[in-house]
């Protein structure tokens, strides 16, 4: 039996019922389409390739930047001059539009503005100055009451003879004691109430011979806290036992 009016067979649409004087009886379809063809399914859609990660494409610009700059200085034609001028004026407008991106992102984001903990301006970064040094003289008014400084120093260094009465001012004008230990049994006019070393810096630890050498010694924890090697100012001598004792690590930047 054959497939019924209307029906498809073969990949074919055969007559309508209507279409039966045309094509069934004068058998005319031919002319009037009564095989009539089956449509063909819509080509499906290509999806479109997945695109590369931003590194390989930020890599890609770099490589290209590389080599267009290598061609215009191996072949300094004026077509290859200007397309790496105009490649790299591209990735300049680039980096511009994401410098002021970032610089928008960080006004109207606090979070993520590091200048509010640490500022760069003039203004702000006196302010940020004064609280600090406020805050490191009181740390260091009461640092006395737990910690200690070991000094360690030698007759024949000249380093010491400078540094001596930068450390005898800091520690007379806070009330810090002072164990001044000389490494070559001679003495300091700055700390005559000085001991001779005996061991004491290999039993706290505190590496090579170099003098002057200073360490924080902590009553509570009976730890050792080196400060510094050679000669600092007073200004630094103070933020470096501020940190050490009163700032976790990472906190000041």
């Amino acid at each position: 039996m054959g497939q019924s009016a209307g029906g498809a067979a073969d990949g074919v649409e055969t007559a309508r019922p209507q279409d039966d004087f045309y094509c069934g009886e004068r058998r005319l379809g031919t002319w009037f389409y009564c095989d009539r063809p089956k449509p063909a399914p819509e080509a499906q859609a290509q999806a479109p390739a997945p695109e590369p990660p931003a590194a390989e494409r930020l890599a890609a610009i770099t490589h290209r930047l590389d080599e267009l700059k290598a061609r215009a200085i191996l072949e300094p034609s004026e077509e290859n001059v200007i397309a790496y001028v105009r490649f790299q004026r591209e990735q300049l407008d680039r980096a511009s539009t994401f410098s002021d991106v970032w610089q928008r992102a960080l006004w109207q984001n606090p979070d993520l503005d590091y200048t509010l903990q640490r500022p760069v301006s003039t203004l702000g970064k006196r302010a940020w100055l004064d609280n600090r040094r406020a805050d490191r003289d009181a740390v260091l008014t009461r640092l006395g009451e737990r910690y200690g400084i070991f000094y360690f120093f030698a007759q024949s260094c000249a380093a010491c003879d400078i540094f001596g009465p930068v450390l005898r001012s800091v520690t007379d004008s806070h009330r810090l004691a002072v164990m001044a230990v000389s490494m070559d049994g001679g003495p300091s006019r700055d700390f005559p109430n000085y001991v001779v070393d005996s061991g004491q810096r290999a039993r706290m630890g505190v590496p090579g011979n170099e003098t002057p050498a200073l360490v924080l010694f902590d009553t509570a924890t009976k730890r050792t806290v080196p400060i510094g090697f050679g000669i600092m100012s007073a200004d630094e001598l103070m933020d470096r036992i501020f940190v050490l004792t009163n700032t976790s690590v990472g906190s000041d930047y």
